[in-house]
């Protein structure tokens, strides 16, 4: 009985879905139809070596990092992941195009009272253009937020990671 209870989990977990929660992933959706004016595209994982992924200063895996195609045509790169908030973490999303540019940021759940203002598509914008060159320096050239200080803090933070995990990628070759 043992047996094929674990043939029955190994074969439900091999056809399982993997890949963004649904919630998340409709917002995904919207965001990349909006940003790459595109209605159909292939949305998948792009795997990052192990022994690479490890040194990154943002955490990448297959869950997290995926390439955009539309009709065998690169359209770009999606990086979704979570940054600390005051007493929780938000999920954010990273549009960026086929040369690295971040072409959009977008905050998909922010789970605090107060800061919410993080998720405006003004202040976010201050992101698009960044490449993996750019270094972002809260108060400097990212803006603060009266009452999201934390939040402001933590997705520079994370932005900052993201470009310079970004920049190793490309030195080794690897996107």
């Amino acid at each position: 009985m043992n047996l094929k209870f674990t043939i029955i989990l190994f074969i439900l977990t091999a056809f399982q879905d993997v890949g963004l929660p649904k919630n998340i992933q409709k917002k995904v959706d919207k965001e990349i139809t909006e940003t790459f004016q595109a209605s159909t595209y292939k949305f998948e994982a792009f795997k990052i070596p192990t022994e690479v992924a490890k040194d990154l200063p943002s955490p990448f895996g297959s869950d997290n990092f995926f390439k955009i195609h539309s009709n065998n045509t690169l359209l770009g790169y999606a990086y979704v992941a979570k940054a600390a908030s005051k007493t929780d973490e938000f999920d954010y999303l990273v549009l960026l195009n086929p040369e690295l540019i971040v072409l959009s940021t977008k905050v998909l759940i922010y789970r605090e009272d107060y800061g919410g203002e993080i998720g405006s598509k003004r202040w976010l914008r201050q992101f698009t253009g960044k490449t993996q060159n750019d270094e972002l320096r809260y108060g400097d050239n990212i803006m603060a937020i009266s009452g999201a200080t934390i939040s402001v803090r933590s997705m520079t933070a994370a932005m900052n990671d993201l470009l310079k995990s970004l920049k190793i990628l490309h030195s080794k070759n690897i996107i």
